[in-house]
Order: structure tokens, then sequence, then C-alpha cells
């Protein structure tokens, strides 16, 4: 890419409806060069190499001096965690002196600048107050993007739509929709609209509410059509260190219980290690105790916190970036237990899921404040389940749903335009998640309408606050910030080119339950994901089946326009004119979303 002579690609965007020929809006991304420097990039496969650094308002962009061969580097800047700089004024070693760049997307990336110029210093400060826009006093550039699609991702998600298509108002059904917490008085990080039992009242849920960390009372998430079995999500009870009691929150999971008429017992699936639930009970937690709750049976899940993830994702790093020490490689990826995280996130989400369909059993789950473990349990056991999330829309509903509006901690957990590096909120929960999702479709390869691009293109605008949809902790601090209002959503942006996110290989109508193995055996570590900036293992993992279906889709691409080009020249009584050798006219042909710039 040509930087310098396709500025005009960067600022304005292509669009028009489909019935009309050849007119073409242009509007205002607000994408544009802050300032370019002359740097030596240290490249870790290649050695030094010079070139140009370009800042904009949303990315860094390197681009080699020497043409041949091309090299680029682009880094959104809301993928950048930590920038430091290297060497000082008395360092002589060559290239010493420069800028170092920590990415959460598993890459460092390291350059020299002379040490004259103060061009460092500037270059530093360019990028701090670019990448760390909350920590500058300004906005994310979500709010300064104006990319415009014909479909509007913000309403790819409408609450009773979702649980009407899981047959929520059905004759005789026992759970209603309630507004009760439509200005989130109720639960400040749950959604306006809650599923709940029919025949409890406000103040009731009012009473369980107090009873539950940060209020996240227990609420229906999914609900099986054919054995009225429910997904019920919450955080631990506050019993305390000394065993509290409520009884309006034991009666409240009795109903729940009764709800379906054939679970003698409720399944309570507590995601943490039964050592952390009894030591929760010293900060004012707990877990639901046998005393209390007799009629439920409590079942702990192992999966460990938030900082035990983010470390072994940092060993994790630690050996995949920059190079892959073949030798001890699988010592060293068993060291960072990262694969053994997934299989307990895993297995504690096939329990669940089999519980509801096999055992037709309703559960509850939670964890300490029911957003980061209750989450990946939920989602993961629903995308099992029901087979509409295995679709690509589906998907986005299920992230919608259940990580977003139930108020996953996105800024927190990502640390969306924040210079605090070390903050021990940040966790790769939502990217467990993801993995976890992908293991999955590696072993189903049938049954999931979305490809492998498409959970990378996820996980790559969770980082690059190019799009509204991660951003803020809750649904009530995006209302707040009005992200629907004044930024674009990811699902604009991914379902206006399905097909290069759609799994040639899926199979329609697969409305089976799905069980993934989870031994340790039948994982694998996510190569094209985790590894994907070493250019040596990105060449061995280069797929043919993949490759000759962009193929396919490329020719098919091309005779479509031809065969619009025929379609629009074939007007009514006239003869369609012999090939010869004059030079025609071309044809205007309709703009499609495919055509669009990227940015």
């Amino acid at each position: 890419m040509d930087l310098e002579n396709t500025k005009v690609s960067f600022h304005k965007r292509a669009i028009c409806k489909p019935q009309e020929i050849a007119v073409i809006n242009y509007c205002c991304c607000l994408f544009f060069i802050v300032v370019m420097y002359y740097v030596i990039y240290i490249c870790p496969f290649n050695g030094p190499i010079k070139g140009m650094v370009f800042i904009t308002n949303y990315r860094l962009f390197f681009r080699r001096i020497e043409l041949d061969p091309t090299m680029t580097l682009d880094v959104p800047l809301g993928v950048i965690s930590r920038v430091e700089k290297i060497g000082g004024q008395s360092s002589r070693g060559e290239n010493s002196y420069g800028l170092e760049i920590t990415c959460k997307d598993m890459r460092n990336l390291r350059f020299a600048l002379k040490q004259e110029g103060r061009s460092r210093k500037s270059m530093f400060e360019n990028l701090t107050k670019h990448a760390f826009p909350i920590s500058s006093g300004l906005q994310f550039f979500a709010f300064e993007n104006r990319e415009q699609y014909y479909e509007d991702g913000w309403k790819v998600y409408e609450p009773i739509d979702e649980f009407k298509r899981q047959g929520l108002f059905k004759e005789k059904c026992k759970w209603k929709i309630t507004n009760i917490n439509q200005k989130y008085e109720l639960c400040d990080t749950y959604p306006p609209f809650l599923v709940v039992p029919i025949n409890v009242n406000s103040d009731d849920l009012r009473k369980v509410s107090a009873f539950r960390s940060k209020a996240r009372l227990p609420v229906l998430s999914w609900i099986n059509p054919e054995n009225q079995a429910v997904i019920i999500r919450c955080s631990q009870p506050l019993v305390g260190m000394s065993g509290k009691r409520n009884k309006d929150d034991e009666k409240y999971l009795d109903i729940i219980r009764e709800s379906n008429g054939q679970t003698q017992k409720l399944t309570i699936f507590d995601a943490r290690p039964s050592v952390n639930a009894v030591a929760n009970k010293a900060t004012g937690g707990g877990y639901e105790g046998d005393d209390a709750y007799q009629k439920a049976e409590l079942v702990f899940l192992d999966i460990h916190n938030i900082h035990v993830m983010r470390e072994s994702l940092r060993k994790l790093k630690d050996i995949v970036y920059p190079t892959v020490e073949e030798s001890h490689w699988l010592s060293s990826l068993e060291s960072t237990h990262w694969l053994e995280h997934i299989k307990f996130v895993l297995t504690g989400a096939i329990q669940v899921a089999d519980k509801v369909s096999s055992g037709k059993n309703s559960v509850l789950v939670h964890c300490s404040d029911g957003w980061d473990r209750t989450a990946q349990l939920t989602s993961l056991a629903m995308l099992m389940l029901d087979s509409y999330y295995r679709t690509i829309r589906g998907f986005e509903v299920l992230i919608e749903k259940e990580w977003i509006s139930f108020g996953h901690k996105f800024a927190m957990r990502i640390g969306h335009g924040d210079k605090n590096h070390a903050d021990a909120d940040r966790s790769p929960i939502f990217l467990q998640f993801i993995d976890c999702v992908w293991q999955m479709t590696k072993q189903f390869p049938t049954a999931f309408q979305f490809n492998e691009h498409f959970l990378i293109t996820i996980l790559d605008h969770l980082y690059s606050c190019r799009f509204g949809t991660f951003l803020y902790n809750c649904e009530q601090q995006r209302l707040k910030e009005e992200v629907r209002k004044g930024t674009v959503s990811l699902w604009s942006y991914t379902n206006s080119e399905l097909e290069k996110y759609t799994n040639p290989f899926y199979t329609k109508d697969q409305h089976n339950v799905l069980y993934p193995v989870a031994s340790m055996r039948h994982l694998e570590l996510w190569v094209n994901y985790y590894i994907r900036w070493n250019p040596w293992i990105r060449r061995q993992q280069h797929d043919p089946v993949q490759q000759r279906y962009k193929e396919l889709l490329a020719v098919r691409e091309q005779l479509l326009k031809r065969l619009e080009e025929l379609e629009i020249s074939e007007t009514p009584g006239q003869i369609l004119p012999h090939i010869s050798n004059s030079t025609a006219s071309p044809t205007p042909v309709p703009v499609s979303p495919h055509s669009q710039t990227t940015l």
C-alpha cells in the first residue's frame, strides 16, 4: 500500500444503493495523517528495515523505503497497550535509541530513531496521545468514524425478538419479560429488560437483588423449547463469613426449579474453584450452602480467576513472539497452562449443556460477579444447544446478548484508551471465549456458518476502537455516552461482506446438540491467531482448500459483474452486438458493498 498516493482512500468511502448505477456518494471518515517519521524498524524476523512511520488518528502505519520487496506494518492504535522509550542520549549501540511498542494482539514493535532532532519525543507524544484517548482527554476514534453501510448493525439484537424466537411467549409459559430495570435502578450492569418467573413481583425481585453481588439477581438467558429447562445467570450470594440466609432468594430459586416440572434439584454451577468460593466469604460473598438451598445441587467447575488467566496469556506470548523454540515447544506450551484453562472452560460449558439437554434440568450459573466466567459458560452452552447461534447473525446476537447487554466489563478487561497497562483488572476473558469457539469449529467443521476469519476479525476489533460495539463496561454507560448514536456497529461492517466470513463447508439445518471433546489430546493452540505475525509459521499454515474457495469466489464475482453488464446493455427490442475488435464504451456498473475501500 502506498500511503502517500492513496490519501483519498483513507478519508473517503464509496457507497451507493444497489439499484443506483454509477452514483457514488462520498462520506468523510475523518481519517487523517497526524505526522510522519523516518525510522528503522527492528524486525525480529528480517533485521533492521529503513522506512517511514505514519501516525493517524486511527493507526500506526510503517512502510519500507525500498519498494522491492515491499514491506508494511499496520497497527490500529487501540491495539497498543504500552509505549516505552529505549536507550538514552549516551546510547552508542547501533539502533539502540528509539521506542518499543507492546500490543494487545500478541506482537511487539521496536523502532530506532536518530538522537538529534527530538523525533523520538515527538513520536512518543503523538502515539500516547492518540493510542490512549481516555488518558489524554480525547474521545475514541469510533466517535470520529463515519463509515456507512446498508445495514445498521445496532439492530442485529432485539431482546424481545430473540426471546420470542426461543419460544418464550408460548401458551402456559412460566416466564415473563419485566422492565423493572428500564432505568438501571435495580442493577446498573444488567440490561433494561429481564426475563423472570411469571409469578414474582417487583418487590420480590428487589429483595433477591439485594442478596446478590452487584445486585445481579438470577435471570433467564435461554429456555429449551422442548422441555422448558432454562439456563439462569447471576452473581454469587452475599452469605459472608456468618453464613447469612435470605428466604426470598431461596424461594426465588425454588420457583425457578419448579418452572419446567422435571427438575427435582436445581443444579447450581459455580464457575470458581471451591477454595476460591470459600475465600470469597471473607469479603462478603460465598456460595449456596446445602442447609439453605436443600433442593439445589452445587457443582464447582474449577475455572480460575482473571489474574491467573492474564498471567497465562503473558506466558503464552513469551513463547510465540517473536520466535518459536521448536526444541522445547511442547513443554513450553504446557507451562503456560493456556490450553488447560481452555479445557476447564469448555468442560464446564459441556456440563451445563448436558444437564439442560439430556438431564432436562434447569441450571443456574454464576462466578463471583457474574460478568466473566459466567458469560463464558452461558454463551458456550447456548452455542452447543442452539444451532441458531452457530450462524453468523446468531453468533452476533449471542455476543450482544450474553456479553455486551449483560455487562461484561470490556473497558476494564481490555483497557480501551487507557495507558495504565499494569491495571490488575485487565484479563483475556473474551479472547478465551473466542478460542473455545474456535476449538468447537475445528471439531465440528460443518456445524458453523462462520469461518476462522470471522472470529479473528471480531478479536481485532475488540481492540481497535474503530467501532462502538465493545466500548465501555455496560449498557447504562453506552447509553450515557450515546454509543449507538455516535458510532458504527462492528456488525454493520461484518454483515456488509458476509461471503468473507462464511464457512464453505457449513451444512444448514444441523439442529443437534454439540458436545465437543475437551481433553488435552483434542485441543490445539490457535496458531493462525497467536502466531500469525511470524512469517515462517504463516507460510506453513497455508490452507489450499480455503485458498481455492477464495479463488472461486473471485471468479464468481467477475461472472456476476459480467452478467450485470450484459443485462444493462440488453434493452427491449435490442439485439446484443456481435463481439468485434472495436472499443466500446464501458458500461456503468452498480457499486456494491464489496467495493468499499478498507480503512
